[in-house]
């Protein structure tokens, strides 16, 4: 049986479903808005701990400790003057072969002895740019490993040289920094790990397993000295102490 429906019953038929519509819309919306904002979060990541990093925490600890130098590096040198190349150039030789001698002497290995470097120049009397003769310069590395007769040896070198010996510098340094190393290391590492766990403490965390350590070591400071060789007498050698210090970064997971 067919039915005519009229212009009236379709607008009642069609009022009725918009309200039906408007109806759900606001029941769906009354029901969402009890909803936690946790429990909104979880619906859209899913059930906790599923998903995002996880958290960590970066410190940086520094570790030093302290040795007794046990060796000496001793940068000499001559410095020669004359009229020509070859006598100039000659006269440096000589007297670089005299300290080489008086340091053997002492001691002092030929393996710990090392050409440092080499220059001639001519020089010019003041206003004239004319040559009047040369400058040669050579200069001489020595590690000494006995530093209770460096002194002795030092002042022995710079006596066979003459007048024409230089002391550019000295430092003392030790042979060996593994042990002084490690020491370092592990305090470093053990002063990163407190500032960590005192940070994850205060944020309410526990402290968890090391991701990541990277190290930074600073070279042990070097005592640079001076002097230009006169009279035989014995240089002092104070060995002291010296410092090595390690910083190391620490990466750490936060439970």
């Amino acid at each position: 049986m067919d039915v005519t429906l009229g212009a009236r019953a379709r607008a009642i038929i069609a009022g009725g479903a918009a309200a039906a519509v408007l109806i759900a819309a606001y029941a769906f919306g009354a029901a969402q808005a009890g909803r936690t904002p946790a429990a909104y979060a979880q619906a859209a990541t899913g059930p906790a701990g599923s998903a995002g990093a996880a958290a960590k925490i970066t410190t940086t600890g520094t570790g030093t400790a302290f040795g007794t130098p046990d060796q000496l590096v001793a940068q000499l040198g001559v410095q020669t003057h004359g009229i020509s190349v070859t006598s100039t150039l000659g006269d440096a030789n000589r007297a670089v072969d005299r300290i080489r001698n008086a340091l053997r002497r002492y001691g002092v290995a030929d393996k710990d002895l090392q050409t440092a470097g080499l220059s001639v120049q001519p020089s010019y009397a003041a206003g004239d740019g004319i040559p009047n003769g040369y400058e040669v310069s050579e200069s001489l590395t020595a590690r000494l490993h006995r530093l209770a007769t460096a002194g002795d040896a030092i002042s022995a070198a710079a006596s066979a040289g003459g007048n024409a010996t230089r002391i550019n510098g000295v430092s003392l340094d030790m042979s060996s920094t593994s042990a002084l190393l490690a020491t370092a290391r592990a305090a470093a590492v053990s002063d990163a790990t407190t500032k960590a766990r005192q940070y994850a403490r205060a944020a309410g965390r526990t402290l968890g397993p090391v991701i990541s350590i990277q190290e930074a070591t600073m070279p042990p400071p070097l005592v640079f000295g001076s002097a230009a060789a006169s009279a035989r007498a014995s240089v002092p050698i104070s060995p002291g102490t010296q410092q090595l210090s390690v910083t190391v970064t620490v990466v750490f997971g936060l439970q």
